[in-house]
């Protein structure tokens, strides 16, 4: 069983940021109960996969208590995701930490899971005649990735037989890819997090959140906890937990996407590649007898539980008809999901400057999934006031790309 610890700290200013930090020094000790107030080391606020993981990682080291809103964790984006394991996504911090996450999917911790958290897909980028600058650009932005090759349009229908002749006269495709096991991999995280003796609270609305001297203050619908620290995993409600404690919000916008599944057309690969458009307007994957469509929609939207808009599954039947030789003639289900971006599009992992122990992980859009091994090693790390790993920090990544000094006004 893992050491108890509790904190003591002051706080540490970096030279290179206006963000606090806290000191890991340790004393041993017990959780703690005053006045019927519980006491523990940190608490972990949002379930879905950036909660679930960190929590897994801090549980190694101190006690956490995990609070989730609703029934279960992962309801709202983590458990409505199609994730693909892309280390070609996303802005270069992202495939840096998409990178450093690699092994971890390769070869996770002994009793994670017992099936494989990736299954190979590759992943193929249409562009029409007018979308080669696109191609270019991205081509370039790839560089010598081996993985990774500029297709013509012949080459791309025989990739993507379901394309409509001509539609795509060029594309990119990429056969580093792979399926994620969403589920598995949350479960795998909440599991381990129970095993080092974490605590998972469900129905547990955070509703207050103050400072009171060394201690946050959590009010909840099954308790109050205090904790010196608190990790701002909310999702796409992480900036209205900001301002329940007092702290400058980060500027999160929640994008609604949406998501059809539609049958495939008999005799279609079922491990054919997932399929987009190079300007990122739709995409489709299969998913054994059926498709998985979407109009790749970023819909600015209140934090809310996310339905599908009718004007977004038309505008994806549509695209997708357009491109794909094929006529949706059921929607077999339908659902969106919220997906949460700061300015930048690059996730935010570090210390409000101007709250002690207030600790942000937030915004990582459409990328969280791809990113959780390395990111929720990285955020406990910088957590704990420890040396940041070195593995991560070796794939190019910059802690000052994720913190949230970037965010504030200049000048």
């Amino acid at each position: 069983m893992h050491m108890q610890l509790k904190f003591r700290f002051h706080a540490i200013r970096n030279s290179g940021s206006v963000g606090q930090r806290l000191g890991n020094e340790f004393q041993e000790s017990r959780v703690t109960t005053v006045q019927n107030r519980r006491i523990v080391d940190i608490a972990v606020i949002g379930g879905g996969i950036a909660g679930a993981s960190v929590a897994a990682e801090l549980a190694k080291h101190a006690r956490v208590v995990l609070f989730e809103m609703e029934s279960q964790p992962g309801y709202h984006t983590t458990g409505r995701s199609a994730a693909m394991f892309a280390p070609n996504y996303g802005p270069a911090p992202i495939r840096a930490l998409t990178r450093a996450s690699a092994a971890y999917y390769a070869v996770p911790p002994e009793g994670f899971t017992n099936v494989p958290l990736l299954t190979r897909r590759d992943v193929l980028l249409v562009a029409r005649a007018d979308q080669l600058d696109a191609l270019d650009a991205l081509m370039e932005e790839v560089g010598q990735d081996p993985n990774t090759a500029r297709i013509d349009g012949a080459a791309v229908r025989e990739a993507q037989p379901l394309l409509r002749e001509g539609y795509g006269v060029a594309g990119m495709l990429d056969q580093g890819g792979s399926d994620i096991d969403v589920a598995a991999l949350h479960a795998g995280y909440l599991r381990a997090f129970k095993a080092l003796g974490g605590e998972v609270l469900t129905n547990a609305r955070v509703v207050s959140l103050e400072r009171n001297g060394a201690n946050w203050q959590l009010e909840t619908a099954q308790g109050q906890i205090d904790a010196p620290i608190v990790v701002n995993a909310a999702g796409a409600w992480a900036d209205e937990v900001a301002a329940l404690a007092g702290v400058g919000q980060i500027g999160l916008v929640p994008k609604r996407r949406t998501a059809l599944m539609v049958a495939a057309p008999e005799g279609s690969d079922p491990r054919g590649p997932l399929t987009g458009d190079i300007g990122e307007k739709f995409y489709l994957k299969p998913d054994g007898a059926r498709l998985l469509i979407s109009p790749e929609d970023e819909i600015p939207s209140p934090a809310c539980d996310a339905q599908p808009d009718e004007m977004d599954i038309a505008i994806c039947i549509d695209q997708i008809e357009t491109a794909f030789d094929l006529s949706v003639r059921r929607i077999e289900s339908k659902w969106a999901g919220l997906r949460s971006f700061v300015a930048d599009g690059v996730p935010v992992a570090g210390y409000a400057a101007e709250s002690e122990g207030f600790y942000w992980l937030a915004g990582q859009g459409g990328y969280g999934i791809q990113t959780a091994p390395a990111l929720s090693r990285y955020a406990a790390a910088d957590i704990l006031g420890q040396e940041l790993p070195q593995d991560i920090l070796d794939q190019g990544l910059d802690p000052a790309d994720l913190g949230p000094a970037r965010l504030l006004p200049t000048g």
